[in-house]
Order: C-alpha cells, then structure tokens, then sequence
C-alpha cells in the first residue's frame, strides 16, 4: 500500500506576485526549490496564512536568488501580495518508506530571501 506523505515544508514564505492571465502554477525561485528538493512539475500544495484557501498546482522553477513567489492562473484568485502562505510537498511512501522518512522543513525569512533547512537530508544554510 501507498500512503500520501508531506515530505517537505516550506513556511515563513510570502507572496510577491501574482499573475491572473497564465496557464497556472506557483513560481518559485531556483534555489528555494534546490534546498527544498523540489522540481519543477512537481505537485503542491499552497496554503494561505491570511485567508484559509488551500490549492494544488505544479511548481515552476523562477530565477535563484530574487526571492519573487508569484501564483499564476486561476489560482491567483486565491492570493494577495504579501499573503503568507506555506507549501507543502506530498509524496507517496510504502510503509518501510514512511517509517525511514523524515520531513525536510524549509524556512523562509527576510522576504523570501534567506533560507535555513533543517530535516534528514539538510544540505545548506544560506543567509544565516
């Protein structure tokens, strides 16, 4: 059996843009999904801290180091700028996976821009 597990958080992050008028996703700079161990295409799910909405979309991969989280498409709808949001990554685990599995937790400070990782497979510390 498959379970669906959260392997990775990514919190303290903070809407910079959004653009209505795009096919959909959420845009994320290079190397927040680089200490995340995230791809671009993967699946995820954006919660927003200000109002309660939860979405799923797919992840697009933004320029290193700008610190600009912009939702795209029909789920811009859902978010402001400056809404802080989280996103989580889901995954599908066996149970010996799951059981191995620790959540790699991202947090974002100083307008998306410094980034400390903690969990199982830390790689980096930048702007601490």
């Amino acid at each position: 059996m498959l379970y669906p597990v959260c392997r990775v958080k990514i919190k303290g992050a903070t809407v910079t843009d959004k653009k209505l008028y795009y096919d959909g996703s959420i845009t994320i700079p290079r190397d927040i999904l680089e200490a995340a161990d995230i791809q671009a295409g993967d699946m995820v799910d954006v919660l927003n801290l200000n109002n309660g909405a939860r979405i799923t979309t797919y992840v697009i991969e933004g320029d290193e180091k700008t610190g600009e989280i912009c939702l795209n498409g029909p789920a811009a709808r859902f978010f402001e700028k400056d809404d802080q949001i989280v996103i989580l990554a889901i995954c599908l685990m066996t149970e010996q996976e799951r059981k191995k599995s620790r959540m790699r937790v991202v947090s974002l400070s100083d307008g998306n821009l410094t980034i400390k990782v903690e969990g199982k497979h830390a790689r980096h510390e930048k702007g601490i």
